[in-house]
């Protein structure tokens, strides 16, 4: 196997790969022996029929396919390592030369990691983020736990009002008939959740347990169900049953049921200090964020859209494991919400172009500020990751393997360079 490389416009390279006549043969004949089974031809028993019987009478190139995709998966790593390319895309495979007897030569073009000119990167200017927290906000959090904690009773002395659940059987009409999917018996709907079409919700309040109400609606001229769209409709609805959350009394007892603390002044004071925590990490996020930004507006670099393609389809994929690891393949999301590979791929581009510079400019800065990781600083984190996912450390250094344990070491110089950026950061008020 020989290769040629070509540097092509836009940071993109060409590689032409050469693979002796004779490896050719060898796949073609591999090719032959994976498929001879599954060939009849008469007079023959299956899988006994001669290599050059079968080309006879299909073709030679009937073994080409297979023969190919073997040649181009075991030289084409060959290829790109041999070529000293820091390649950042797939292959754009091209076969240009395909002829028993010959040579095969077909040619990848790739994405080549850009270069970076870095522009200011220390004492970048950031916004300065308020971390204060007022006491709107701690009652606030206090609620949501009330909330978490209320209890559901039952009204029988008053009318549905806005916040209740209400316990109805109901059934739609359009057109004076009944349409399919407009019936339901039972259904709990909380009043001012919009969960149903228009008006609906609305027209309950004020009515009472036991009460039969028309609602009148219109669909909305978007509505999924084509023949409903846009039309007026009729529910017949008869409400069962009015809920409403009871929240428990704001006291020491509360405050003794939810957290450790025996009052709730003490609870209050939890409360201040977790939400303090919070816009911390949310301040220093955003000011990490901000300053990597800023660093990536004052450098220079040009992004081959090959790259960009490849991180995307990288993002889709990660998107699609972490939808099955909740039991929903791709195919059900895209039906349930309507979009395609295509639409997503457009709207994760722009995160993965941000993606990629940041990672660029990161890496540029730890190299020209000599960052390095020390042992100490690795087994640290491998210790830390070990304890994370439950395994012994010498067992996950075994699966992370030489490459894994770079990996890492890359990961934490980036985390190193991001701390000097944000450290150096020159915070600003509005």
């Amino acid at each position: 196997m020989s290769v040629q490389v070509e540097n092509l416009e836009k940071n993109m390279a060409k590689l032409t790969i050469e693979v002796s006549a004779e490896e050719l043969e060898k796949a073609i004949q591999a090719a032959y022996m994976k498929q001879r089974s599954k060939i009849n031809i008469p007079g023959f028993r299956k899988g006994k029929v001669p290599r050059q019987m079968i080309e006879k009478m299909y073709g030679a190139e009937i073994f080409y396919e297979d023969a190919v995709n073997t040649l181009v998966s075991q030289e084409y790593p060959k290829a790109a390592e041999e070529s000293g390319l820091e390649i950042v895309s797939r292959p754009d495979i091209n076969v240009e030369q395909l002829e028993k007897g010959k040579p095969f030569i077909f040619t990848s073009e790739v994405a080549v990691k850009p270069e970076v000119t870095l522009g200011k990167y220390m004492g970048v200017q950031v916004k300065k983020m308020d971390i204060s927290v007022t006491e709107e906000e701690i009652t606030a959090e206090i609620d949501k736990e009330r909330e978490n904690n209320a209890r559901t009773i039952t009204i029988e002395d008053r009318a549905v009002a806005d916040g209740d659940t209400a316990v109805i059987d109901f059934e739609g009409f359009v057109d004076g008939e009944a349409f399919e999917g407009g019936k339901g018996e039972n259904h709990s709907l909380v009043i001012g959740s919009h969960s149903f079409i228009d008006t609906f919700e609305e027209q309950l309040i004020g009515k009472n347990t036991g009460e039969d109400v028309e609602v009148n609606v219109t669909f909305p001229e978007d509505y999924h169900a084509p023949e409903l769209a846009g039309k007026p409709a009729l529910f017949k609805v008869k409400i069962n049953e009015i809920k409403t959350k009871e929240l428990p009394e704001l006291d020491d007892e509360f405050a003794q049921d939810v957290s450790e603390f025996d009052t709730l002044a003490e609870y209050k004071e939890s409360v201040e200090k977790k939400l303090t925590q919070r816009k911390e990490t949310n301040a220093k996020r955003q000011k990490e964020e901000e300053a990597i930004q800023k660093v990536i507006e004052d450098s220079q670099m040009e992004i081959p859209d090959a790259m960009v393609e490849t991180q995307t389809r990288s993002m889709l994929d990660d998107f699609a494991n972490r939808i099955a690891q909740q039991g929903l393949s791709m195919e059900q999301y895209m039906q349930f919400t309507g979009m395609n590979v295509e639409k997503m791929m457009e709207q994760m581009r722009p995160d993965a172009l941000k993606r990629i510079q940041s990672s660029l400019v990161l890496e540029a800065i730890a190299k020209v500020e000599n960052i390095e990781v020390s042992e100490e600083e690795l087994n640290s984190e491998i210790n830390r990751m070990a304890e994370l996912y439950a395994m012994e450390a010498d067992k996950l250094v075994e699966y992370l393997g030489e490459n894994g344990k770079q990996s890492i070491k890359q990961d934490l110089s980036i985390q190193k360079a991001v701390d000097l950026i944000r450290e150096n950061a020159e915070e600003q008020a509005e």
